[in-house]
């Protein structure tokens, strides 16, 4: 039997992109996947809702709970788990994928895309994972994963956007401190970020359209990673941020051209990987 069979999975963020590509993977592995996003009409810019996403998820052989869920509001966050219980009698995994983005400098950020990224980044992440605490307590080999980036004080990650920065340095730092905070609880934690860049809505709509999509790899290549380092039991892996290749290297692959969106092309470094 797979160690993820019945083991329950809360992603945030899991209708498209990087958050479905896990969700698929696990489910294909026999996990219960709480698919929790705030999509429930399809934008044609992104695609997908919790509702399609839940369709292929159960296509794939998993069980899938489809919840509206925004994680900037803290009774959503509240209701989502308990439905989330009540579908699959706990949380064995949380993994917070669901993230703000504006690579942009102190002049031009608005207050209100400010608040956005605290709000989403930061204290989303910090209360999707109180609020499945008591869970990850009781639960099956109990992980979180949080997609965030090794931190690096170099000027250049830190003079360009620093707004955006600022949170995905903080979604990290939540990462190690849960890694230290729940050891005695037998919870691993940890960051995981990707070496280039992702073939995901945001990249093709917010950063370089489709020349940039083309010197990227494609979501399963975290999807993997997320696989592996759940696959590990108690505390073997935790307190780490984590580059996917640095686990998928540990597990002795090496040779990345299937996760190329045009194989053998360049790859663009991701932000925050030197």
């Amino acid at each position: 039997m797979s160690s993820f069979a019945n083991r329950t999975v809360l992603i945030t963020g899991a209708s498209r992109g990087i958050g479905k590509a896990i969700a698929l993977k696990l489910a294909k592995e026999g996990a219960n996947i709480i698919v929790a996003a705030k999509s429930i009409e399809e934008d044609p810019r992104l695609g997908g809702t919790i509702f399609s996403a839940a369709a292929e998820i159960e296509a794939a052989g998993g069980k899938a709970l489809a919840v509206q869920v925004d994680i900037r509001d803290e009774a959503q966050i509240i209701a989502a788990v308990q439905k989330a219980v009540d579908r699959f009698g706990g949380i064995d995994v949380v993994i917070n994928n669901a993230s703000a983005i504006s690579l942009t400098n102190t002049e031009k950020t608005e207050a209100k895309r400010f608040d956005l990224m605290q709000s989403i980044n930061v204290r989303g992440t910090f209360l999707v994972v109180k609020h499945c605490l008591p869970y990850l307590k009781k639960g099956t080999n109990p992980h979180i994963i949080t997609l965030s980036p090794p931190i690096s004080l170099k000027p250049k990650w830190m003079g360009g956007h620093i707004a955006y920065t600022l949170t995905k340095y903080n979604m990290s730092m939540l990462a190690l401190g849960w890694a230290a905070e729940f050891k005695s609880d037998g919870i691993a934690s940890n960051a995981l970020w990707p070496r280039t860049t992702i073939d995901t809505a945001a990249v093709r709509n917010l950063l370089g359209g489709e020349a940039l999509a083309n010197m990227s790899r494609t979501p399963e290549i975290i999807a993997d990673s997320v696989y592996y380092i759940l696959s590990k039991t108690g505390l073997a892996y935790t307190g780490n941020t984590f580059i996917d290749e640095e686990v998928l290297a540990k597990e002795g692959i090496t040779n990345l051209d299937q996760y190329a969106v045009v194989p053998g092309g360049q790859l663009y470094p991701d932000l925050f990987v030197d």
